[in-house]
């Protein structure tokens, strides 16, 4: 059956070196943090996690935007937030397109190979996106660089965008669900507290997450309250 998904394939960078210089141990501790971290994220923004491969993973979803959304937070959080995974780094390939559903749980298609070359490509830290979901891209999510590149196994060079969170204009105000930082300009959704202070929100999916508990979320904007917020 032929179905239209988007994909994402991202990899714990120096997982092996890590392994050397700290230990089995360490490394597991770490690759257990890494996992947490993406299941969370993962459930709160509808992305489904296809299949780990050691200390990496692969992603899909129906829809270009959750994905982006996740590959953008995981970033965040892994490289610039405080976090257990600060002492490694991660890429990430994400692309769209149609592919083959096999047996019910495997996808079969030319995306899925470039997401995953992709992934091989992009430095520690960076997120690597092709042209067909840049549209989808969050308000709160910019694009760095543009090049063409050359992957293995691939016949023409393929245009890669590398993205990130666009935090200019932002410090004050935090979504009090995901914990990222915003500004009027990026935000998706806004909504008012009891006390009358302004709350913005990355998502509608945080937006409703917030509105259905607000005793839980607590604080003030522009500090990660007890929602969970990092």
């Amino acid at each position: 059956m032929r179905v239209h998904r988007s994909f994402a394939f991202v990899d714990v960078q120096g997982f092996t070196a890590l392994t050397e210089h700290q230990g089995d141990e360490r490394a597991v501790e770490l690759l257990s943090a890494f996992r947490a971290l993406l299941r969370d994220i993962c459930a709160r923004r509808g992305v489904r996690i296809a299949k780990w491969l050691g200390d990496g993973v692969m992603l899909v979803c129906v829809e270009t935007r959750p994905l982006l959304a996740t590959i953008l937070e995981l970033h965040h959080v892994v490289c610039e937030a405080a976090s257990p995974m600060q002492t490694v780094s991660i890429r990430s390939g994400i692309t769209s397109g149609d592919v083959i559903l096999m047996e019910g749980d495997d996808y079969i298609g030319h995306c899925v190979n470039v997401a995953a070359r992709l992934c091989d490509l992009a430095d520690g830290g960076e997120a690597l996106a092709v042209p067909s979901v840049m549209e989808a891209l969050p308000r709160w999510g910019i694009s760095l660089t543009h090049r063409d590149v050359t992957l293995r196994g691939v016949e023409k060079p393929v245009t890669a965008s590398s993205i990130r969170i666009d935090t200019s204009g932002t410090g004050r105000y935090f979504d009090p669900i995901c914990g990222l930082p915003l500004a009027h300009t990026t935000a998706d959704e806004t909504a008012t507290d009891p006390d009358g202070e302004t709350v913005l929100f990355c998502s509608s999916d945080c937006l409703d997450t917030w509105t259905r508990r607000p005793a839980r979320v607590g604080g003030t904007p522009g500090s990660p309250g007890a929602a969970g917020g990092r």
